[in-house]
């Protein structure tokens, strides 16, 4: 398949026009190369879980016996 090919087929199948697919870009993907991605982030996630902090905040003033 040709990249045409291609775009003409993406845009048939997202109702989008030509000229959008191709202003986007679309390519073939090699399913053999798993780890594949044109835009890697080796950034961590940027998530803060508000519960596990309000937990290591939330501290007892007066230790209370275990029972």
């Amino acid at each position: 398949m040709i990249q045409a090919q291609l775009d003409q087929q993406v845009a048939q199948a997202t109702g989008e026009d030509l000229r959008e697919v191709r202003f986007r870009g679309f390519s073939l993907a090699d399913p053999l190369t798993v780890r594949f991605d044109p835009e890697p982030c080796d950034l961590p996630p940027q998530i803060l879980d508000w519960d596990q902090v309000d937990l290591e905040r939330n501290v007892a003033l007066i230790k209370q016996p275990v029972l």
